[in-house]
């Protein structure tokens, strides 16, 4: 993890550089038989992500039974708190690609991995990047692949759940694959936005909730915020 001191930092920063490694060494028999889920590439992330978690945070899942198999796509949504949230959501082992803004792709090694995985890049503010991203989510999840989605649009910066935009829903609505909902609890206040060279003690929560059908963009968005807005005012946080 970038910016976290002391001696633990250490340990993750190695095992991180070995584990890029492997990725570029499994990624052209990935594109040759994988190209859209990448599953080889999911798992050695999960083993980093696994690792650089136990060595900073405890973790606890809640709802393991109501992710669908790594082989059903779907579109996964949750609230978006810290930098952290990556992290802690790769554990899950699920092959789900991730959306990020261009400028993480040039970080060292993090950004090089996230293109190995298959992250969807986008520009901020850019309406046709926005547009391309949407299209691409629908194809690789028409291709067999899940997409996940932080329907805030950015991390939140007084630790409320923000508004949801519609664009993971209109995924799910256009190719009929489940919205699985999750909350992420605590990971704001480990490293809140903006202190990414900090890293406070505490836990971590996830909370996968059942997945929600249906073909109507507008109401997959109220129904998945409704459920993740509950959770975070039944455990103390705000909702705008």
């Amino acid at each position: 993890m970038p910016g976290l001191g002391g001696c633990p930092w250490r340990p993750a920063a190695v095992a991180a550089i070995f584990l890029f490694i492997a990725m570029v060494v499994v990624h052209p028999l990935v594109l040759l038989f994988d190209r859209h889920r990448r599953r080889a590439q999911h798992y050695i992330a999960k083993i980093w992500a696994t690792l650089a978690v136990s060595m900073f945070y405890k973790l606890e899942v809640e709802g393991m039974e109501n992710l669908p198999p790594n082989s059903s796509p779907a579109v996964y949504v949750a609230n978006h708190q810290s930098f952290l949230d990556i992290y802690t959501l790769l554990t899950l082992g699920r092959c789900f690609k991730f959306i990020s803004k261009t400028s993480i792709f040039m970080l060292p090694v993090i950004g090089w991995a996230m293109y190995l995985l298959g992250v969807i890049p986008l520009r901020r503010m850019d309406s046709r990047s926005q547009l391309d991203c949407l299209k691409r989510c629908v194809d690789l999840v028409k291709r067999g692949a899940s997409v996940f989605f932080f329907p805030e649009g950015t991390r939140s910066k007084d630790g409320k759940l923000g508004i949801f935009k519609r664009g993971a829903f209109s995924v799910a609505a256009k190719t009929g694959v489940p919205v699985i909902p999750i909350t992420l609890l605590g990971t704001g206040k480990l490293m809140p936005p903006g202190m990414e060279s900090n890293l406070n003690s505490g836990s971590v929560q996830v909370i996968i909730h059942r997945p929600i059908e249906g073909n109507d963009a507008e109401k997959l968005c109220t129904d998945a915020r409704n459920v993740i807005a509950d959770t975070l005012l039944l455990h103390g946080y705000g909702v705008h």
